[in-house]
């Protein structure tokens, strides 16, 4: 399982360490990511995802999760949230 949010593609990042006596040693960032089950008013379910607390932000300040997969680029999702994006894209067509 990847260290990535799969609405917002963050992921690791690397810096350092650094000691009283500025000695530096690699170190890698890890984002606060959560398992989190979204209700999309669209589709009527749950789905579930590995998403940043960040994002889970992200997504109540845009009004859910149907709302922020609309506005998100397909080059940050992940191929699972990809999927749900398209889901409800033909759900709101048919409707």
């Amino acid at each position: 399982m990847s260290r990535r949010c799969e609405l917002t593609g963050k992921g690791p990042m690397t810096g350092n360490n650094v000691s009283h006596a500025k000695n530096r040693t690699r170190r890698r960032f890890l984002p606060n990511l959560n398992d989190v089950t979204l209700q999309s008013e669209t589709l009527g379910r749950g789905v579930k995802l590995r998403i940043s607390a960040s994002a889970l932000r992200s997504v109540d300040h845009r009004g859910g999760l149907d709302a922020f997969l609309a506005k998100a680029k397909d080059t940050d999702l992940s191929d699972n949230a990809l999927k749900v994006k398209k889901e409800i894209a033909k759900a709101q067509a048919s409707a």
